[in-house]
């Protein structure tokens, strides 16, 4: 392990009580929850729309369907960008006429974003699409911003920002490394 230190932006309180500000302001923005899709872009933003599909649950009532999307076949910089293994898409419902949610947990340069948009598009086209991000951390080669964003957290290039959730890492916060 190199010997960088770990800086913590959010601790594992303050990350819930982020998420439970986002859920309050998905149900100010989005008049008819029935009509949301949240979808997940791998691999934190998948679990992140599961922590905030029960969180809406809770506030509401109301479930709030969710899906996955994996835009790795969309990206114009696969090769700058490596390859994972590719996790399914799946959405649950046709997205004609629906708010579709992206959820992402760092946006950087933008390009995953609109991937993302494009695999979308492929499935149809939706009344709306939002964007929300756990952390902002700037440096966008694209015109795309977050509707709903945790925390912006500038940094330089070389750093890497980290959401970290219990049932993927037994620890939970948001670091800079």
């Amino acid at each position: 392990m190199s010997n960088k230190k770990r800086v913590i932006i959010l601790t594992e309180v303050e990350l819930r009580k982020t998420l439970s500000r986002l859920t309050s302001e998905i149900i100010e923005k989005v008049k008819n929850l029935e009509n949301l899709v949240l979808v997940g872009i791998p691999t934190r933003g998948i679990d992140l729309a599961g922590v905030l599909a029960k969180d809406l649950f809770t506030k509401t009532g109301m479930r709030v369907r969710k899906g996955t999307i994996d835009p790795t076949f969309y990206r114009d910089d696969q090769n700058r960008v490596g390859s994972r293994l590719m996790k399914a898409t799946d959405i649950p419902i046709p997205i004609e006429k629906k708010e579709i949610l992206l959820i992402d947990d760092v946006i950087y340069t933008g390009r995953t974003t609109r991937a993302a948009m494009d695999a979308l598009y492929s499935w149809g086209r939706p009344q709306r699409v939002m964007l929300l991000v756990m952390v902002d951390r700037g440096h966008r080669e694209l015109p795309i911003q977050p509707d709903f964003c945790g925390k912006i957290v500038p940094t330089a290039k070389h750093e890497i920002i980290s959401l970290r959730l219990h049932n993927i890492d037994n620890e939970e916060g948001v670091f800079l490394e």
